[in-house]
């Protein structure tokens, strides 16, 4: 029925809890169903012994971003932290290959990498 089953908590028998689901309209798109997962960010944090951030890196083209991003990620791989790297000329080979470099495609590239 698109409702997610949860254990009720404090429940004696355990038995399942329908929930009622929260739908909503975004943008363009109708009947979007919005799921909780039961692993959360602290969770995460746990699991990984760390807690994340973001290191938006800025510039102009060809100032060597890229370069700072990964030399920094190798060196807190050493130091036993996990990253990733988000590089920018990546991203428009895939989830932003539809984009030109037009200020209004600009924008709509940093929106999309700003909710991945």
């Amino acid at each position: 029925t698109g409702m997610e089953q949860h254990l009720q908590a404090g429940s004696a028998s355990g038995s399942p809890v329908r929930e009622k689901p929260v739908m909503s309209n975004i943008g363009k798109s109708t009947n979007i169903l919005w799921h909780d997962c039961p692993i959360g960010q602290t969770e995460r944090q746990k699991l990984l012994g760390q807690k994340g951030c973001v290191i938006w890196i800025t510039g102009l083209s060809g100032s060597g971003k890229s370069t700072v991003a990964c030399a920094l990620s190798r060196e807190l791989h050493y130091r036993g932290h996990h990253t990733y790297v988000l590089d920018g000329d990546n991203l428009r080979h895939g989830l932003n290959r539809d984009l030109s470099f037009k200020a209004e495609d600009r924008t709509e590239n940093i929106r999309r990498v700003g909710k991945f």
